[in-house]
């Protein structure tokens, strides 16, 4: 079935067609697409040179399940990984890099434990599952946030640990540092809009892996090329131990990798850890995979970031101009307005944020044939396909909801 985040109240707009930064909907309206895909769509719908190299690759094959230079082609897997790493895996199927990831921190370690940062989304495998999004009456005090684990999970041992709280990560790795695995972290956080890392938070962070023999793993799977060429771990200069890819990296298909250092990633080969998967190394996700990466030039990003960053500035005039309690928060080619007088630097804040007035800003722009994420914490994706002339859309929207709010 489809994910249940696909439908959202009073009720889900219904595709038939999509192209470039536009939406079709069942009765015919046109609608511009900030959502694509929850990130996903970043060379825009039904990119020609994507379309072009899927359907070649459709000419050759959709499955060998055999050694093949398709599967596992080099350039992909050296763009995928960045400057994260120095070695990446097999394409995989989403949404499995970042249990791979996890498995592999622990197979290099031999340790179980984990750290995961509260309010981090990374997937449904159990562990991970952990302090997702907590009731804060059950998730303990802010400064030492307690595991919150769904009924259904198997956990294992999870500890949790605020964003941007290095003192916080440091009495940990001091009271259980000899059994964590890894910390396993976005750099920046974008299930909760987009909270970006205090200065010097994640160079400590790196700095407590190092010192208590723990790896330290990023979950890019949506700022991988969303926030540049080589994602938030070159753009914020701090090299993770494993990197989790997918979303923007398979052009819309569903592509997942993960890489890292050779070291590390030699489990894999070595049998410290099995890596399988019947549809690994797919020929068309690979395909678009290798598109994306030929699309997804420096220079491309560059234009829609500044797109992005135009866009913004022209939102925040019109927020300073009605004096609304918000901001606007970016990071690459992503955006969002967080309604909040106050930067977000944590789960904690982002649950003090006016989530009726995020609501309302959402339906706003729905009803105008304006679709940025649902959810009420996602991000807004500005694609290669996207123009001034569809940003201008965003903008005016807004400006009509700042004026009616004032009214």
């Amino acid at each position: 079935m489809p994910s249940s985040f696909q439908h959202w109240d009073p009720h889900p707009v219904a595709i038939t067609s999509a192209r470039g930064a536009w939406l079709t909907d069942v009765d015919g309206r046109r609608v511009l697409d900030l959502s694509m895909g929850f990130g996903a769509m970043l060379a825009g719908h039904l990119n020609p040179a994507i379309v072009g190299a899927v359907t070649r690759a459709l000419e050759t094959g959709t499955l060998f399940v055999t050694p093949s230079p398709v599967a596992n082609p080099k350039r992909p897997s050296d763009s995928s990984a960045g400057s994260a790493s120095t070695s990446c895996a097999s394409p995989t199927p989403a949404p499995r890099p970042r249990l791979y990831a996890l498995r592999t921190a622990r197979a290099f370690t031999n340790r179980k434990a984990i750290i995961k940062i509260e309010g981090g989304y990374h997937g449904g495998y159990d562990a991970l599952q952990v302090s997702v999004k907590p009731a804060v009456a059950d998730a303990g005090p802010e400064g030492a946030p307690t595991p919150v684990t769904p009924f259904d999970v198997e956990a294992g041992t999870v500890h949790v640990v605020p964003y941007n709280d290095l003192a916080r990560l440091e009495q940990l790795f001091d009271q259980y540092g000899a059994e964590v695995a890894c910390v396993f972290m976005e750099p920046v956080l974008e299930n909760i809009g987009i909270v970006v890392p205090d200065a010097g938070y994640l160079a400590g962070v790196r700095a407590l892996c190092d010192s208590h023999g723990s790896l330290l793993v990023f979950d890019e799977v949506k700022t991988g090329l969303t926030a540049g060429a080589a994602g938030a771990s070159q753009r914020l200069g701090i090299t993770p131990d494993l990197v989790a890819l997918a979303k923007s990296i398979g052009g819309g298909l569903p592509l997942a990798a993960f890489g890292g250092r050779a070291d590390v990633v030699a489990c894999l080969s070595d049998g410290r850890m099995p890596h399988f998967g019947t549809y690994n190394g797919n020929p068309l996700v690979v395909a678009a995979a290798i598109a994306i990466d030929d699309i997804a030039t420096p220079e491309a990003l560059g234009a829609a970031e500044q797109l992005n960053i135009t866009a913004m500035r022209a939102i925040d005039e019109i927020i300073a101009t009605h004096a609304l309690p918000t901001h606007t928060v970016g990071f690459g080619v992503k955006g969002a307005v967080t309604w909040s007088a106050t930067p977000v630097r944590n789960y904690r804040d982002y649950k003090r944020t006016d989530f009726a007035a995020a609501e309302l800003s959402w339906l706003w722009g729905v009803n105008r044939g304006i679709l940025t994420p649902p959810g009420l914490d996602e991000q807004w994706l500005v694609s290669l396909a996207h123009t001034a002339d569809d940003m201008s859309l965003l903008v005016e929207e807004f400006r009509e909801l700042a004026g009616a709010l004032r009214a």
